[in-house]
């Protein structure tokens, strides 16, 4: 929520990402915040919470040193790629719907209120099996960026 009094001639701009006030006459100056943004090393001037893919999104719900925890959900009929990180480890509980996950060499299927944990190193994959799967991801690491994920097999040909 977001509460004002007595403004007058001011833009205020919402997202979950950010909040900017400003006066409507400097609505313009928002290219010299972009600019400063960029000159700070921000990653706010190209990364915002929610992230589209070919296979769905995820939502960056909070992160901290050593952990970052993601809303994902995945598209009908979609499946992430086969893939490991270095330098994580993810716990994955479904939230709703229902995944096929392979986890090494094992396959398993986990449906609402169910969880599973990936070591770091290990290959995976996610396929949606019931619509509407939502998934929360824990990640747990010293290094959690999204450059961190070594694709073995992919449907999107990244």
């Amino acid at each position: 929520m977001i509460s004002t009094i007595g403004l007058k001639d001011v833009i205020i701009a919402d997202t979950p990402d950010a909040l900017l006030v400003c006066n409507r006459s400097r609505a313009q100056d928002v290219k010299q915040l972009v600019e400063r943004l960029k000159t700070l090393k921000r990653k706010e001037h190209q990364v915002h919470l929610t992230e589209r893919r070919p296979w769905g999104s995820f939502t960056v719900l909070q992160q901290g040193i050593g952990f970052k925890i993601k809303l994902i959900e995945l598209a009908p009929g979609k499946r992430l790629s086969l893939q490991r990180h270095k330098r994580r480890a993810e716990h994955w509980v479904v939230v709703s719907g229902m995944a096929k996950i392979t986890n090494a060499d094992k396959v398993s299927f986990v449906r609402s209120n169910e969880s599973i944990y990936i070591p770091k190193g290990r290959k995976h994959r996610l396929k949606i099996l019931k619509l509407g799967l939502k998934i929360v991801e824990v990640q747990t690491g010293a290094y959690l960026e999204e450059d961190d994920i070594e694709r073995f097999a992919d449907d999107f040909k990244r």
